[in-house]
């Protein structure tokens, strides 16, 4: 496998194996193999398909599976065991998250074999963890691990911290007092895990002329919006859906990459005052159409077709809507078409590759023609506001940070006086408030936006911001670690931030690896590289922290760490403290 053509990404890793199965062979083959398919088939496949994982190969008596989360990992082998109670199959399971390398629907690297070494370790009908697994988890794990010591296992240069559990043990269960009765029922599985997962692919563009491609994304963005807003669905970000635009990745490989179960895929012909949209929600797995249609329409019936494309998958997912939600998609925020275009253009460019001065003033100057066509937009407000944010960090105006925040400030007031309750006009004042410092308020208005719109992934960023600066560190990583599920593309930025969190909870071997996987993924990041130097003093690895060190300073010799941590704003003076020890311990000169 070429280095160009080879993929990577993080990964929870379970290895399962029958206990006793080659003795159990010897006695009864026919009989064995019939057990072992009644398992797979009514407990351990419909476990995995519960917590969201991938079934990666059978091997025999042996399984390995591919989770997102750790935490779905951990407790769908939690509830594996604890229902196994009195089953002729009894099972060992290690798991390890880590790098792994993709190759078609196989996964290679040391994030697997270290879990297919940790699986010999566990105790029959228990698992064996590994301790980034175990920093990884926290407390959101219901039962207590006991430490395994450190082990040597074969083809891994360092000795492995391991954590065992067993049903036997106590289950140390939030509000039960220790040796009280364990828990009865196994633990859920997160939101995203339980509800069907959707892509929406960028739409084609079937007009004459290619520049009405931002009328195609624009029709595909409003589709992703208006189901981010159905709590029985999960839709994957625009981030990672576009990314698949012009590639000949079959469906089912997308739908594997971005772990979802549907792909809607369509086309838009814009001729004058006609417009043409077919779309297709096709299974990935089946790869059968669960609805297809045509809409021959009016340019001024788009609104309406786009309510219906969204109506029929909610229908063919079989998913209720509530009244409040059926209303949320059924609004648009303005009755301009022309108004709506502009706001599409705009939309488009939020977090653009490669953004800069030039394209920041285009889609500002297309945001301003929006609410001048419409002035009581409130959506095009809010984007306004995100847009000056960005201009707050970057001086793209070349106005200076201070005028753009309050530019925001203005443009986030007017979207909330014309939409107090809307999606976008909470998440403009929550950015806002965020980096004026006002988290109190920032707290209040995203929380109103992701309960209209849970699957808002850069809504779950900003929460995470806000939970991370006030010291709700736990609460941060879970946004985040729910955000890269959303939105795996955009996996480098969320990923800076967890490990900053993992980092002030003073996991530093989970943080090292978050930091080490985001260079991967921008490898000309300078502050990802002055934390994991920090992170890396707290482990011990000062050498390799000294010549990470000295890469930030190649890539930004004027670099002032000081500065970026005192922009973050932490309410803990401490948490600043603990960053700076990382580096004196590493020998690092600031």
């Amino acid at each position: 496998m070429s280095e160009e053509k080879t993929k990577r990404r993080l990964a929870a890793i379970m290895a399962a194996d029958v206990v006793g199965y080659s003795r159990m062979m010897a006695k009864d083959e026919s009989g064995t193999l019939a057990q072992l398919k009644q398992h797979r088939q009514n407990a351990f496949d419909p476990s995995v398909a519960r917590y969201g994982g991938r079934i990666v190969k059978l091997m025999g008596d042996g399984t390995l599976v591919e989770f997102a989360s750790v935490v779905d990992a951990v407790n769908c082998a939690v509830a594996l065991q604890q229902a196994a109670a009195g089953s002729a199959i009894v099972l060992r399971i290690g798991i390890n998250l880590g790098d792994v390398i993709i190759d078609g629907d196989d996964i290679y690297g040391d994030g697997v074999n270290i879990a297919a070494r940790l699986e010999p370790l566990a105790p029959v009908g228990g698992l064996c963890i590994s301790s980034i697994v175990k920093e990884s988890i926290g407390d959101r794990v219901d039962v207590p691990f006991r430490d395994g010591g450190e082990v040597r296992v074969k083809n891994i240069d360092r000795p492995l911290k391991t954590w065992h559990w067993h049903p036997d043990d106590e289950v140390a269960v939030p509000g039960q007092a220790a040796g009280s009765a364990p828990a009865s029922t196994p633990p859920a599985p997160s939101s995203m895990a339980d509800a069907p997962a959707i892509a929406v692919l960028p739409f084609e563009n079937m007009s004459d002329d290619a520049e009405q491609e931002y009328f195609s994304d624009g029709i595909s963005e409003d589709i992703i919006t208006d189901l981010s807003k159905v709590s029985g669905v999960s839709v994957i970000a625009r981030n990672s859906s576009f990314a698949y635009r012009g590639k000949s990745a079959d469906l089912r490989s997308i739908a594997r990459e971005l772990n979802v179960g549907t792909i809607l895929e369509g086309s838009v012909r814009r001729a004058g005052n006609k417009v043409r949209i077919t779309a297709q929600l096709v299974d990935a797995a089946s790869g059968s159409h669960l609805w297809a249609d045509r809409y021959d329409r009016d340019l001024t019936d788009i609104f309406a077709v786009q309510d219906e494309v969204t109506l029929k998958i909610v229908e063919a997912l079989k998913v209720t809507l509530s009244p409040s939600e059926r209303v949320e998609i059924a609004g648009v925020g303005t009755t301009s078409l022309e108004a709506h275009e502009s706001y599409m253009r705009m939309r488009g460019l939020l977090f653009f590759p490669g953004m800069g001065a030039e394209l920041w003033r285009y889609a500002t100057d297309q945001g301003e023609r929006a609410v001048a066509l419409d002035p009581e937009y409130a959506d095009a407000y809010g984007m306004l506001a995100i847009m000056r944010v960005l201009d707050f960090h970057n001086n793209w105006s070349g106005d200076g940070s201070e005028s753009a925040l309050l530019r925001a400030e203005s443009l986030a007031a007017r979207a909330m006086k014309i939409d107090p309750d809307g999606v976008v006009p909470n998440h403009a004042t929550a950015v806002v408030a965020r980096w004026r410092g006002n988290y109190d308020l920032a707290a209040s208005a995203i929380g109103k936006a992701l309960a209209k719109s849970p699957d808002l992934s850069l809504g779950l960023f900003t929460r995470s911001e806000v939970l991370m600066a006030t010291g709700h560190l736990t609460e941060a990583v879970r946004d985040l670690e729910r955000a890269i599920r959303l939105d795996p593309r955009f996996a480098h930025q969320y990923l800076q931030f967890l490990g900053m969190s993992h980092f002030l909870l003073r996991n530093y071997e989970t943080a090292a690896m978050m930091f080490r996987e985001r260079l991967m993924l921008a490898k000309d990041t300078d502050i990802g590289r002055a934390w994991l130097a920090a992170t890396l003093g707290h482990t011990g690895e000062a050498e390799e922290a000294r010549e990470i060190w000295r890469g930030l300073q190649q890539i930004n010799p004027d670099f002032d760490f000081e500065s970026r941590l005192s922009h973050l704003a932490f309410a803990d003076p401490s948490h600043v403290t603990n960053v700076l020890e990382g580096l004196t311990k590493a020998g690092v000169q600031i």
